[in-house]
């Protein structure tokens, strides 16, 4: 009888069980919205029940694992106006944004220097059930320290916004030292990670500067943490590759996202290949101390 009852209960339960699969779990609004409010739950019973930053990343649009890292946090630290912005965005639905946008209902404005990057993430979004109605801006720039903060303004911009994304590959360091038309709450930039944990250095300020050696680009973690102090800044963390820094403003989510030492952030794997095999090229450039 237990077995025809267990049986009978299966047969009942399976459908509902298959639909929860469906229309739940497969659904990817709604179980990124779960992950958030399990987040949220933990973090009411302590910081200590939190996860570690490095546990929680994982990759829908971003190129590695930014989009967990940004769904954690923004989690922890409510957006006030979920506006984000991303300088060099490519297409678009590679970046760090797009999971925002497109899953979140974030408002966005993109800028990318390559006019084919931009036509194809405009017809994206333009033509995506989520974001067809009121697609983020996309602008066309060449990005530098002189003219970042009027394209800023042109697109709409001003004051406090959630989030900013910088991955320039070159003047990361010069256009976030410029950036004044607007005051993000996160940031998360690129870094170069062949340099040591301990040297301050970027390429010298050039507009038209493009890389053209995987070994000179950018700044260390070191100097855009030093920056990052200078404007207000702390360093919470780095995904697991030790290059895709997260800065967090002074006063906000302290509790749960405290500042780390870049040195810890740099001590994976790839982070410590990249010195040992990459920083004896890369030292022989031209590089500004900061």
């Amino acid at each position: 009888m237990m077995r025809i009852a267990k049986r009978m209960i299966k047969r009942l339960v399976q459908p509902i069980l298959d639909e929860l699969t469906l229309n739940f779990f497969n659904n990817e609004p709604v179980s990124q919205k779960a992950l958030m409010n399990g987040y949220r739950l933990l973090a009411a019973k302590g910081p200590e029940f939190l996860p570690a930053f490095r546990d929680v990343g994982f990759r829908k649009y971003s190129q590695f694992e930014e989009d967990g890292i940004l769904l954690y946090i923004f989690s922890l630290v409510p957006p006030l106006n979920r506006t984000c912005v991303e300088i060099c965005a490519g297409n678009g639905y590679e970046c760090n944004t797009a999971n925002l946008i497109i899953n979140h209902g974030w408002w966005a404005h993109l800028f990318d220097g390559d006019r084919a990057n931009v036509q194809e993430g405009v017809r994206f979004f333009s033509k995506h059930k989520d974001t067809f109605l009121y697609p983020p801006r996309f602008t066309q720039a060449w990005i530098t320290a002189e003219n970042v903060n009027d394209l800023l303004e042109t697109s709409g911009l001003s004051g406090a916004v959630d989030l900013l994304s910088l991955d320039i590959d070159g003047m990361d360091y010069w256009v976030w030292k410029a950036i004044s038309a607007i005051d993000p709450r996160v940031v998360v930039c690129e870094t170069h990670n062949p340099i040591p944990a301990d040297r301050a250095l970027t390429v010298p300020y050039d507009p038209e500067f493009v890389f053209e050696s995987e070994n000179y680009r950018g700044a260390s973690l070191a100097a855009m943490c030093k920056l990052g102090k200078e404007k207000g800044y702390r360093l919470i963390g780095t995904h697991r590759f030790g290059f895709n820094a997260f800065f967090m403003k002074k006063g906000v989510g302290e509790t749960y996202f405290p500042e780390v030492d870049p040195a810890s952030c740099l001590n994976d794997p790839f982070s410590r290949k990249a010195r040992r095999e990459r920083w004896p090229d890369a030292k022989k450039f031209n590089w500004q101390e900061v």
